[in-house]
């Protein structure tokens, strides 16, 4: 007990993380991805956070849903930042998301859940029967979605402020689906390393990031994920945007040794998929984000040569053409429509509605 608040074990029961997060040290779990939370219930009148960030660039911001209504917190560089999630004068039922908003520009150490004496717990939050994983780059990671002023255009100059992963097609798409969503995401990342924004002169590819927890050097050890712990009904794959940099061979000559490379990692990047999900629906995409046509017929050759009846490739209306700048709410919502109808009569035969989502 500190003064009139006490500490709530970061290990409880009632307590639901979702996201590829680092656990093992479970009283102080590290969120490194995109759209990662913790979501609670308790009564009570006041919930505090402590939060040690560690950034790589831009400013860095966390992110909740409390009771209904989103709030976001500037985290300081480097050290512990206190969030006041909830400080009400009467005790009274919160039910509270908290969750990483940006990708892995940095990374978040959970330390201390404090409630006010004579608060307690609720029973956990359910959890979605269904599951779905995103492997994506900034546009899957929400990266600059709340500058709304520039819809259809190109972005303004920011430092961070602008992005969130709540308002991402991934999760919009997971929401209307009311599935789970692990979210590995990473703004400029290309499929393969050396190509890219990521990192770049030295970009590092999906490939090397994909079956890790932390993949960032500057940021801890590199560690890999257990793919035991999460199995999704559906994977969704949407890169070849940030594979055109630094080069657009892709648009330049079809049958470019580099061209044909680029698809033979990609359809041994979709084998990989399948051995650690046998039995997934796998869907490869790109996005309304412009970009050259070459990129999608490159993915729906591979597609085509795999010949296997849960891999398909899915064009959205405005496919590639949409905006030269990354999708704001609105777009993303109309990416999220598009893919929620799409894997609701794929993946799960049409079994029910979708859930609304209000967002933009």
């Amino acid at each position: 007990m500190r003064g009139n608040m006490k500490e709530i074990a970061l290990d409880q029961e009632e307590l639901v993380y979702s996201g590829r997060i680092d656990r093992k040290n479970a009283k102080k779990p590290e969120f490194i991805f995109p759209a990662s939370s913790l979501h609670f219930r308790f009564w009570g009148r006041k919930a505090v956070l402590k939060v040690e960030n560690r950034s790589l660039y831009w400013d860095n911001y966390a992110g909740a849903v409390v009771d209904g209504i989103q709030k976001k917190w500037l985290l300081e560089k480097e050290g512990q930042t206190e969030l006041i999630l909830v400080d009400e004068a009467e005790d009274r039922g919160h039910d509270i998301l908290f969750f990483k908003r940006q990708d892995g520009c940095h990374k978040m150490v959970l330390h201390e859940l404090m409630l006010s004496q004579g608060a307690a717990l609720l029973p956990a939050p359910p959890v979605p029967k269904r599951r779905i994983e995103v492997y994506g780059d900034s546009v899957s990671a929400g990266e600059v979605s709340e500058a709304v002023a520039y819809t259809g255009k190109e972005d303004p100059v920011h430092n961070g402020e602008y992005s969130n992963s709540w308002y991402s097609y991934a999760w919009m798409t997971a929401r209307m689906l009311n599935a789970e969503l692990h979210d590995i995401a990473q703004g400029g990342i290309a499929l393969m390393d050396g190509t890219g924004w990521f990192r770049e002169p030295n970009g590092m590819g999906m490939e090397l990031v994909w079956d890790k927890v932390h993949y960032v050097p500057e940021l801890g050890e590199t560690s890999y994920w257990d793919f035991s712990r999460y199995t999704p009904d559906a994977v969704v794959v949407a890169l070849g945007q940030n594979d055109s940099h630094p080069e657009d061979y892709m648009q330049e000559n079809y049958a470019d040794t580099e061209a044909v490379r680029w698809r033979g990692h990609y359809r041994a990047f979709l084998e990989k998929l399948r051995s650690r999900y046998p039995s997934a629906y796998i869907i490869c995409c790109t996005t309304l984000l412009n970009h050259d046509p070459g990129w999608d017929d490159a993915i729906e050759e591979v597609c085509r040569g795999l010949t296997d009846e849960k891999i398909s490739h899915y064009l959205f209306r405005r496919n590639g053409r949409g905006t030269p700048g990354h999708l704001r709410i609105q777009e993303a919502r109309e990416m999220a429509e598009e893919l929620a109808i799409y894997m609701e009569a794929t993946v799960y035969g049409g079994k029910k509605g979708l859930v609304p989502c209000e967002e933009g």
